[in-house]
């Protein structure tokens, strides 16, 4: 199975954010190799000037074999059996590795989105970017256990 990569936006500022994202990902690593990247945030300038920043460090990190995966509210939403299928086919692509985007506070610049092979949604409501990455994680590390067998509801 092919590594997955996660590349997020800053690094969580609230402990219980970090404490839950390295939770998970070390859950995620008990099945496949997964690595976090994390690209500076910008933290002074508009919404829009942030995004186009954090936007090229966040393109700088993706290769051409990545195959991109970025969380936008207008994106496709999975169950957890429907992401354990997904995920399947994505690892054991032989050309392209996974890669997973969440954005900072202000979502992710256009460039980014442009550049995605897929976009996915964790669901309808509006979450803040540093709890979309626990709960992709958490979402991740589920698919693994439904692709091992393993009880994913307990």
């Amino acid at each position: 199975m092919k590594p997955i990569r996660f590349v997020f936006v800053g690094q969580a500022k609230a402990p219980f954010f970090r404490q839950a994202e390295d939770h998970y990902l070390e859950a995620v690593n008990r099945s496949i190799a997964a690595t976090r990247v994390v690209v500076k945030d910008a933290r002074a300038g508009r919404p829009a000037e942030r995004n186009t920043a954090e936007g090229r460090g966040l393109l700088e990190r993706l290769g051409p074999r990545d195959f991109v995966v970025v969380l936008d509210g207008r994106g496709k939403m999975y169950d957890s059996p429907g992401l354990a299928a997904r995920l399947r086919v994505l690892v054991e692509d032989p050309g392209r590795a996974p890669c997973f985007v969440v954005g900072g506070a202000y979502g992710l610049a256009d460039e980014v989105l442009a550049r995605a092979d897929e976009i996915v949604s964790l669901g309808p409501g509006t979450l803040p970017h540093e709890l979309a990455r626990v709960v992709l994680l958490e979402q991740i590390y589920r698919a693994t256990a439904i692709l091992r067998g393993a009880p994913y509801h307990h």
